[in-house]
């Protein structure tokens, strides 16, 4: 028995999915329900017209508009591969709707293409979702007052760069700042104003820092920074920067402008380094620091 044509159009516009179909020429033939409701377009606004017409001017992650150049529907009518990829539709409305496209070629009896159907899966939900995630990551390792990274991120960043230092050959190091006379600026002033001190040092080592370095706040008033790819010499170099900036730079407070300086101990990971073995020496060395004056950088010898 034949199966009548509404048939299989009562089963395309079941789908959640968008589906439309087109000839050789990309005039689109066919437009579903669900198609319909992700773009807002009706079949009767759409069939007739070609999807080069650019209607959803579809942009890949890219920002390039697929219609103009790399167009999935237009390569698989011309080479008959099937082809997905993520897309960004412009949606009747006027914004922007996340989409999985499938564009699959659609052959006669005697295996010529005569067109193409393209599928499109509304990926709302799940972008929002994937953001959300990564919004919680994101702040289950972030400090909350100065923005840097955590007491936890930065014990798992040290621990990840020493196993790569130690599997690879790379070279890194630890700077172990702490802000001087800080609780006297506490005790003074009050914690509104240590607050305001602490974001601006850590802002401060943030900016600074360059591309692959790591900065993270481990405690009170003391941060780190982990430096990659960094000999000797140029560990110092680099504390020695970070201090000159902290030191020329001006906290907003209650109290008015307030500026302070942050003694640094700069150690160079070694091959045999534990987390707890490269801290301490870092650490040792900026009580050295504070020791010789403050306001310093110490460097291993």
């Amino acid at each position: 028995m034949e199966i009548p044509e509404s048939f299989y159009r009562k089963l395309l516009d079941s789908l959640s999915d968008g589906v439309y179909f087109v000839d050789r020429e990309r005039r689109i033939t066919s437009w579903n329900h669900g198609a319909e409701r992700i773009t807002g377009y009706s079949g009767e606004e759409v069939v007739g017209s070609y999807c080069w017409n650019n209607l959803l001017r579809h942009v890949d992650g890219e920002g390039r508009e697929l219609c103009h150049a790399g167009c999935p529907l237009a390569e698989t009518v011309a080479d008959g591969q099937d082809r997905e990829t993520d897309v960004a539709l412009l949606h009747k409305g006027g914004h922007r709707v996340p989409v999985k496209v499938r564009a699959v070629a659609i052959r006669d009896a005697s295996g010529e293409i005569i067109g193409a159907v393209e599928t499109f899966q509304d990926e709302t939900e799940h972008h929002e979702t994937r953001q959300r995630a990564e919004e919680l990551r994101r702040l289950a390792f972030l400090d909350p007052l100065t923005g840097v990274g955590n007491r936890r991120w930065a014990e798992a960043e040290l621990a990840s760069r020493l196993g790569e230092a130690q599997r690879h050959g790379f070279t890194f190091g630890l700077l172990f700042v702490d802000i001087d006379r800080f609780k006297s600026v506490n005790d003074r002033f009050g914690h509104e104003t240590g607050d305001a001190v602490l974001r601006l040092v850590a802002t401060t080592l943030r900016h600074a820092a360059r591309g692959h370095d790591f900065v993270g706040r481990w405690g009170g008033e003391e941060l780190v920074v982990l430096a990659a790819h960094c000999p000797g010499p140029t560990l110092g170099t680099v504390a020695e920067r970070l201090r000159v900036l902290v030191e020329s730079s001006r906290a907003t407070t209650p109290a008015g402008p307030l500026s302070v300086t942050v003694s640094i101990g700069a150690a160079l990971a070694r091959p045999d380094d534990t987390p707890e073995a490269l801290v301490a020496r870092a650490d040792g060395l900026m009580y050295r620091a504070k020791a010789e004056g403050r306001n310093r950088v110490v460097t291993e010898s």
